[in-house]
């Protein structure tokens, strides 16, 4: 039997260590934390299909000056980190090129087109489709101008044939009553699902993947031995050392600290993403929504709202700025008015950011024995199940159903 060790027990590395476990595989699932602890504790509980677009592409730079000097912002770089950020930042500006952007945005496409396939199925393997919700997502517009604004989007849906419905004024209201008038168009994502609990669901998936036979261990890798093949085993910080036929990395913003230490840089960032759990919102809510011209998404979960958006690059290390989860907030206020913020707590997660906005997903270039799974930014819970069943394939030697090229981690 191969034994395979799985770093990371968010979202991305339990559908892997799950599906490889379901295969056969004698895996460990190993995180510095317990399962669901990292950015899959405080995603926005989102199926996002629609929201594959690469980050860097004309709409954003137009509004990008704007925003960088606004410190309530959309997108906010702390000025102190600016000068790490440099490197990445070319790659990003690389990834806006037309040809380049068209590419990208097929690699996106293909796996949000295959995505709640792919969910429904580990959800109903597994017992736990009542989690996923049945509704979609509305997405906000005040006027035409912002309607106009979001065209290169819908646009973008249209060539890959996603599902979406343009509503009008009655017809918002009828879906969400909680909503102000104030908004004049919408568009229905029916396929941009949510969960119930994204935490719950990443705790009930490490109970399925434990009852199916595999460990989960508790622990921080400091190191690596090798053979002449690839790693024999990782050193952990507390003096440990974990024996591994194969190694998967699958450890969101902090792949890339563990990536260097087998000498493979891979250009990841943190985009720090923050939220407020409303539990006494005062009203209720059947979907999603997002105003893309606000830049926030207000999501029924947990057993409360949850309010969140904005990115924040400032590394794995600052400390949080909770002042943006707080202007999330007034800024959710504007589209349901009703809303209250009682019993409410803020959260700050890391978003795993590679500069074209395409994920990681593949064998290394260095090591044999070596995979990654990373760089999925927002679209992590999204892609999960996807990229469980795609690296699961390429770990075992199956041909996976999808071209695998756009993910190789030595693209850049």
């Amino acid at each position: 039997m191969t034994s395979t060790v799985v770093v990371g027990a968010g979202i991305i590395g339990i559908a892997i260590a799950y599906e490889l476990q379901r295969r056969g595989d004698a895996v460990i699932l190993l995180d510095k934390d317990a399962p669901g602890m990292g950015a899959s504790y405080g995603n926005m509980a989102s199926i996002a299909v629609t929201e594959f677009m690469p980050a860097s592409r004309p709409g954003i730079w137009a509004q990008m000056p704007k925003w960088l000097l606004d410190p309530e912002g959309p997108v906010r770089i702390r000025p102190g980190y600016l000068p790490k950020l440099a490197p990445w930042f070319l790659r990003f500006i690389a990834a806006s090129r037309p040809s380049k952007l068209r590419e990208l945005e097929a690699a996106g496409a293909v796996l949000c087109g295959r995505a709640l396939e792919d969910l429904n199925a580990l959800l109903k393997e597994t017992g736990l489709a009542h989690m996923l919700s049945a509704e979609g997502c509305l997405s906000l517009y005040t006027d035409e101008a912002e309607f106009r604004a979001d065209r290169e989007h819908l646009e973008v849906l249209e060539r890959f044939d996603l599902r979406h419905e343009v509503l009008g004024t009655n017809a918002i209201r009828d879906l969400e009553p909680a909503l102000t008038t104030k908004i004049g168009r919408a568009v229905l994502f029916p396929d941009n699902r949510s969960l119930a609990d994204p935490y719950k669901l990443v705790v009930a998936l490490s109970e399925k993947f434990q009852g199916l036979g595999g460990r989960i261990e508790e622990g921080d890798v400091s190191g690596f031995e090798h053979r002449e093949e690839g790693v024999a085993a990782l050193r952990l910080a507390d003096g440990r050392s974990l024996a591994a036929d194969r190694v998967v990395l699958a450890a969101g913003a902090f792949t890339a600290r563990l990536s260097a230490l087998l000498r493979e840089h891979i250009p990841l960032e943190t985009e720090r993403g923050y939220h407020t759990q409303i539990m006494e919102p005062g009203i209720s809510m059947r979907h999603s929504i997002i105003w893309p011209a606000r830049a926030f998404m207000v999501t029924p979960t947990a057993g409360g709202i949850r309010v969140g958006g904005t990115i924040e690059m400032a590394g794995l290390d600052a400390p949080p700025d909770y002042r943006r989860a707080k202007v999330l907030v007034k800024r959710a206020q504007e589209a349901l008015p009703d809303l209250k913020a009682r019993q409410a707590t803020q959260w700050m997660g890391h978003r795993p950011a590679l500069p074209d906005t395409v994920p990681v997903m593949g064998q290394s270039a260095k090591r044999r024995n070596v995979w990654y799974a990373t760089g999925h930014g927002h679209l992590g819970l999204t892609y999960a199940a996807t990229t469980g069943r795609l690296m699961a394939d390429l770990i075992t030697g199956i041909e996976p159903p999808v071209d695998m090229k756009p993910y190789r981690v030595d693209r850049f």
